[in-house]
């Protein structure tokens, strides 16, 4: 039998039959693959009992299927202008502060510097982290004071606030940490004699940055709505385990760079091993407590988990099927011979 030409017969036949409800026509499909190809019901195989299976799912979820795909059709259109909306509310913004910086260009350093704290927390950091580091780092640079404390402190503000943006997660984590430490890498290459001033300063200013967010996030935790403390952990399974993601950050990074300031990393991260702890302990309490909330506020009687158990009997009845006929077959092996 050419399994093409049964597919396309049972398809016909499905979606000509009259039968009203779901389990009329799946019996009367089963009794037109007997008269029409002489296979009953328990003889199907695999890939036959699959092209059933196919073809029932495919007509009956048809309407569905298609309502779907206009919805994502709807919801693609919105994200783009969404994103259009977005850019035109950042752009704006930057007029606000050129304007206000602008009158205020005269006044104490003190004012100056609230003034960059509001605008940190008033922009979509994200989009722009990259610039705003390597300003930063060149900056510090050319100022020749403090370098190191300066840059630690730089990366300890863009970690933060940047992170603070969105939901915290170990993805949003990554590109954020990589992106800090790469650039601060370039310009390492481009200065090597400041290389480890500004790879140490980097990695402190990021772990305090990271020690932050976490304390910040667990006081968060606590208020967070059911439904997104599950959302958290079924999405990233292992979302906080922020110490291991910086370290292979690290690693991944030293990797790529030149032999000087891979060795400046590895002195470094050696240096700062003793103050990784607080950041591990931090790390391993907060994926505690979110595995625990997890577990709390996950419904256990939902229809999902009822259809997974359901399944997994399913599995072991199988499993047990298919052991019991090897068995069998073994031991007509032995009587034959």
């Amino acid at each position: 039998m050419q399994m093409p030409q049964f597919e396309r017969d049972i398809i016909d036949r499905y979606k000509k039959t009259s039968a009203q409800s779901l389990d009329e026509r799946v019996q009367e499909l089963v009794e037109h693959i007997q008269a029409e190809w002489d296979i009953k019901r328990d003889n199907l195989s695999l890939e036959q009992l699959k092209a059933v299976v196919n073809t029932v799912i495919t007509q009956e979820t048809a309407i569905v299927h298609d309502e779907l795909q206009e919805l994502l059709v709807q919801k693609e259109r919105i994200e783009r202008q969404i994103q259009k909306k977005r850019d035109t509310f950042q752009e704006s913004k930057y007029k606000v502060f050129d304007a206000i910086e602008a009158n205020l260009k005269d006044s104490t350093q003190e004012l100056q510097a609230r003034l960059h704290q509001v605008k940190l927390q008033s922009l979509d950091l994200f989009d722009m982290l990259e610039e705003m580091v390597e300003s930063a780092i060149i900056t510090t640079l050319e100022k020749g004071n403090d370098i190191e404390d300066t840059i630690r402190e730089i990366a300890k503000e863009l970690t933060y606030e940047t992170l603070s943006e969105g939901a915290l997660s170990s993805t949003r984590i990554r590109k954020v940490i990589s992106i800090i430490l790469s650039t601060a890498i370039d310009i390492s290459e481009a200065s090597p004699s400041h290389s480890e001033e500004i790879l140490r300063g980097t990695l402190r200013g990021i772990r305090s940055g990271l020690v932050r967010s976490l304390s910040r996030f667990k006081k968060q935790l606590i208020y967070m709505p059911q439904e997104a403390r599950v959302a958290l952990f079924e999405n990233d399974a292992e979302p906080l385990k922020v110490d291991k993601l910086f370290e292979q950050i690290i690693q991944d990074s030293s990797a790529e760079t030149t032999q000087s300031c891979s060795q400046a990393l590895e002195k470094i991260t050696k240096e700062i091993s003793y103050d990784m702890e607080e950041l591990m302990d931090l790390s391993r309490e907060t994926i505690e407590m979110v595995r625990e909330r997890f577990i709390q506020s996950k419904m256990l009687n939902s229809k999902t988990a009822q259809e997974a158990k359901r399944m997994g009997v399913s599995a072991w009845g199988s499993a047990k099927t298919a052991m019991n006929n090897a068995i069998q077959t073994a031991k007509e092996k032995i009587d034959t011979k």
